[in-house]
């Protein structure tokens, strides 16, 4: 084995590797050492207590500031900037990579952006199939037919399969997309430098303010290409069709998405994120063989800036599919392979620190935080809810009469059910705030999912373990055997995505 692919297994492995030794480690010391272990869960505890009500205020923070400012008049704003800062020449190419989806799916979010109060003339559009979908070109004509006229350019790619260098992933697509979207510009002698690409999930349909928002912070940056922008994903489209159970699951992404913009030194781009095309085309575009293009794009602009690259958060939404499916196990499972493949990000941790090795002009220093953060980020998602929902109550179970006679094994019950007792206590605010990003209750749907979402919140806890906690150990278990995995596309309700 060379030097190259022993780092780089050695990198793929320490994420699960981590994990998988916290999990089993506590586990031996219940059995052989119950008071070490009840030590370190009351430890536990209490942290995640303070670290509740550190998070649960990024979260109210980060939701008044969406309500405040995503009805801002943003285009109101770009028309009174100075005349060089080059408003009226700003082009806005928006990319949806297309897998199976049809038109119940891309009608939607090309609708959206029909109705996006950006000036539709400076829009380029390109909807990016997959030529080996036997439909692409069908639907391809009934979107042509119907939108073409709608905006300044609308380009059909149909990316071919099995390029060498590439897997079937997001990313080959637009990647394909983008370099046709390229030929475009460059026959219309656009500068890169003017052009805003915004690479979308098929489902993703836009608040009308998005563009004017985006242009708005892009021209008012320090650095605009030395950025990514990135919106509020709410997963809010089809909700109320959806079982309660998905619809917490997804309210639960929406807020970590709306916590992580208050943390800047953690947050990168997710799903639906824009940025400068001529960074685009620096950095050579999104990578072609990684599920997680759309975290691993801020990834290469930091280490192509050395460091000098941030993501901007924007405060106005983004809409996509909640994941569901005919019953209530059937949607477990749909959920189970969305965020294992949202979980799959972990690819990133030996991308980043095999650049960083390479990257000699970034300090140690913001090197160590950055790689730190990043493996803390997926070693605390793959162990949290096994410490607080199931390593919790091992030293009471194998402790033995000797433990149990302990003043710590008394106490060790208490203080997990008090945790589980604030936990509800501060879902009270997450449940208040999911209520105010909820579209209304359309006729026909039951006031009964309304109550079901409220009693369900008591369920958080073991919901994680199921579609958090498990999904991340089982993303991290497959990178450190080498089972790589593929992208797949994710049923959501009758629409496969």
């Amino acid at each position: 084995m060379n030097k190259k692919i022993f780092l780089k297994r050695t990198l793929e492995i320490i994420p699960g590797g981590l994990s998988w030794g916290i999990i089993v480690g506590l586990i031996f010391l219940s059995i052989k050492y119950p008071v070490a272990c009840a030590i370190i869960i009351i430890t536990f505890d209490f942290y995640w207590i303070i670290r509740t009500v550190y998070l649960t205020t990024l979260l109210v923070m980060a939701h008044n500031r969406l309500f405040r400012l995503r009805r801002e008049d943003w285009l109101k704003r770009c028309a009174v900037l100075p005349k060089n800062q080059g408003f009226s020449e700003l082009y806005q190419l928006v990319i949806f990579p297309v897998y199976n989806e049809g038109l119940e799916v891309l009608q939607p979010s090309l609708s959206s952006l029909s109705a996006s109060h950006y000036p539709k003339d400076k829009f380029i559009v390109v909807i990016a199939f997959e030529e080996r979908n036997i439909h692409a070109q069908d639907t391809a004509l009934a979107l042509e037919k119907e939108f073409s006229a709608k905006f300044g350019a609308c380009l059909f790619t149909f990316h071919p399969d099995g390029l060498p260098g590439e897997s079937r992933t997001k990313g080959a697509n637009a990647t394909w997309s983008a370099k046709s979207a390229k030929k475009f510009i460059d026959s219309r002698g656009i500068a890169y430098e003017r052009v805003i690409v915004s690479c979308f999930d098929a489902d993703t349909c836009v608040d009308p303010e998005y563009f004017g928002c985006l242009s708005y912070h892009f021209l008012t940056s320090d650095k605009p290409h030395q950025a990514s922008y990135q919106p509020m994903p709410v997963y809010n489209n089809n909700i109320w069709q959806a079982p309660s159970f998905a619809r917490l699951v997804e309210i639960s992404s929406s807020f970590c998405q709306l916590i992580e913009s208050m943390r800047l030194e953690k947050f990168v781009t997710f799903s639906s994120h824009s940025m400068s095309f001529k960074t685009l085309v620096e950095v050579d575009y999104w990578p072609t063989n990684m599920i997680s293009d759309d975290s691993v794009i801020y990834w290469k602009g930091y280490l192509h800036y050395n460091g000098d690259y941030r993501v901007v958060p924007l405060y106005v939404t983004v809409s996509m599919d909640v994941a569901y499916s005919s019953n209530i196990w059937k949607t477990i499972l749909v959920q189970y392979k969305q965020k294992r493949r949202w979980a799959w990000g972990v690819e990133n941790f030996p991308f980043v620190v095999d650049g960083f090795i390479k990257n000699k002009h970034i300090s140690m220093f913001h090197k160590l935080r950055r790689s730190f953060h990043l493996l803390e980020s997926h070693v605390t998602w793959a162990v949290w809810a096994f410490i607080l929902v199931v390593i919790g109550y091992l030293p009471i179970l194998f402790g033995g009469a000797f433990f149990s006679s302990m003043t710590i094994a008394y106490n060790l019950p208490k203080i997990t059910g008090l945790l589980f007792q604030f936990t509800l206590l501060t879902s009270l605010t997450w449940i208040f705030l999911s209520w105010t990003i909820l579209p209304p209750r359309p006729k026909g749907v039951s006031w009964i999912k309304n109550v079901l979402l409220v009693l369900e919140w008591i369920f958080v806890p073991f919901i994680i373990l199921i579609v958090g906690s498990l999904p991340a150990l089982d993303a991290q278990s497959r990178l450190m055997l080498a089972k790589y995995m593929e992208f797949n596309s994710t049923l959501k309700g009758d629409k496969v995505l």
